[in-house]
């Protein structure tokens, strides 16, 4: 026979009367691989509208992750069920978008797919194989780079999803840090293909940043930062411990990301316009579009994060970022002077001094944080034009009519 009963109220029924034990579930202090949490999702309509009555004060605290059991009967998601961090809502459910603005980003990133093995070389592989064709500071810089972004990317994608991802609970904030993750595999596949073509010694490039101390500097001090978002006895839900992970965000959005990436791409797109190694310039615009787009994502995240909790964001830790920014120039400004020991190209160190500070003020107003660096100037105005995905420009001597998917590249 047809049974109109409610399947839900019949299921909901058919579970108190079972004799069946609960699931099992893996205790903190266990050595297994995949740890499941058993957090209910409430049964109501909005389905945070009861999250906070029965659940552990920790769990409670520091939201979901999108493991846990499978609730049959739980309440719809709302958009006022969506939050940054800390969110109670289910992680596995893409829509209703609250953050229209990261799902953008996305699709954004998805029409902007290119691939390294797209961009000819050849000149490139003739020019560093010529003795006369570089000076010695040209392939200096050239190397260094190449030595700093391979380990760089790399050192950025373990940070999302080894750390970031788990603490972002937005789905759609998600599906962004997930192509995120691509892009940065991508970029270092990009590297690798400079450094096959050039026919450089791999093992020296991808270890330069244990063997050069301006570039060691800089990884070294990245790391600290992953290894605290990555530790997994840490959880938010405190004031203490969301201004930790903030802190985190902006160490990598807005420092790693956003400053200490600024003298390489510099450096490597001056040689380009100079009509010089424009093979590895033009991978290098590639990803600075992409890197572009990575750190505005990041600091909208950031943004929201304040608006949501605006008790973060006291004095004394906006004290600590400056602090921070302040650190990172005076990094970044070393391993300008590293690479660049001697003027070229018509570019200098101290050129990079002022440009690095320029660039920490945007980064400070973009957060909300006062300039820090009184009468700091763009020496480097071209730069601008490098970021913009949709301008038509000449570029090494060939047109960038469209920027598209699937490697569909036009030229004119």
């Amino acid at each position: 026979m047809l049974n109109w009963d409610d399947p839900i109220v019949a299921a909901k029924s058919a579970r108190v009367q079972s004799n069946l034990p609960p699931v099992a579930h893996a205790d903190n202090d266990d050595d297994e691989d995949i740890t499941v949490k058993k957090v209910r999702l409430p049964r109501e309509k909005s389905a945070s509208s009861t999250a906070t009555k029965t659940e552990d004060s920790n769990d409670a605290r520091h939201g979901v992750t999108g493991l846990e059991e499978v609730e049959f009967g739980a309440g719809r998601i709302t958009v006022d069920d969506k939050k940054m961090i800390n969110c109670r809502a289910d992680l596995n459910q893409l829509v209703p978008f609250k953050y229209k603005w990261a799902w953008q980003k996305y699709l954004d990133g998805c029409a902007n797919h290119w691939m390294p093995q797209e961009i000819n070389m050849n000149a490139d592989i003739a020019l560093w194989k010529n003795p006369q064709g570089l000076s010695e500071d040209e392939r200096t810089i050239i190397k260094r780079n190449l030595g700093f972004f391979a380990s760089a990317d790399s050192l950025v994608a373990n940070n999302l999803v080894l750390a970031v991802y788990r603490h972002i609970t937005n789905p759609e904030c998600r599906q962004y840090l997930l192509r995120q993750a691509f892009e940065e595999a991508l970029h270092t596949h990009a590297y690798q293909y400079c450094v096959e073509s050039l026919g450089l010694n791999e093992a020296e490039v991808f270890n330069m940043y244990r063997e050069i101390p301006s570039i060691h500097d800089k990884a070294t001090w990245a790391m600290k930062f992953t290894q605290s978002l990555g530790d997994p006895n840490f959880h938010t839900g405190t004031t203490k411990d969301d201004q930790r992970l903030l802190r985190d965000l902006i160490a990598f959005y807005v420092i790693f990301e956003g400053i200490f990436f600024y003298v390489g791409f510099v450096q490597v797109l001056s040689m380009g316009r100079r009509n010089k190694m424009t093979g590895c310039a033009e991978q290098f615009q590639y990803i600075l579009r992409d890197e572009s787009m990575h750190m505005n994502f990041g600091i909208d995240v950031i943004n929201q994060i304040k608006i949501e909790n605006p008790q973060l964001w006291t004095p004394e830790f906006r004290e600590e970022i400056i602090k921070m920014i302040r650190e990172s120039v005076e990094l970044e400004i070393r391993y300008a002077h590293d690479t660049m020991p001697r003027g070229v190209l018509g570019l200098n160190a101290n050129m990079f001094e002022d440009y690095l500070k320029f660039i920490a003020n945007r980064r400070c107003a973009q957060i909300g944080l006062p300039e820090q660096y009184s009468k700091a100037s763009n020496p480097f105005p071209w730069m601008s034009e490098m970021m913009d995905l949709k301008k038509e420009k000449n570029f090494f001597e060939t047109r960038v009519t469209e920027y598209q998917t699937g490697g569909a590249l036009t030229w004119e």
